[in-house]
């Protein structure tokens, strides 16, 4: 098996972007919820990042 050129990786992912964006008519609520409903429906886990307990700044700003 051949890699795919990066140009053709990134066409793909155009693609797969217009077509979702043209079946919803570019509405991007309907996106993200039909998003969210196929990610509940297929019970995987999702990874959540925890939160961070301290300011990344020293200054505490």
């Amino acid at each position: 098996m051949t890699p795919k050129p990066a140009e053709s990786v990134i066409e793909e992912i155009h693609r797969t972007r217009q077509e979702i964006s043209d079946r919803f008519d570019g509405d991007i609520v309907a996106i993200a919820e039909d998003a969210a409903t196929r990610q509940a429906a297929s019970e995987r886990p999702v990874w959540i990042a925890e939160t961070p307990r301290k300011s990344l700044n020293q200054s505490g700003g």
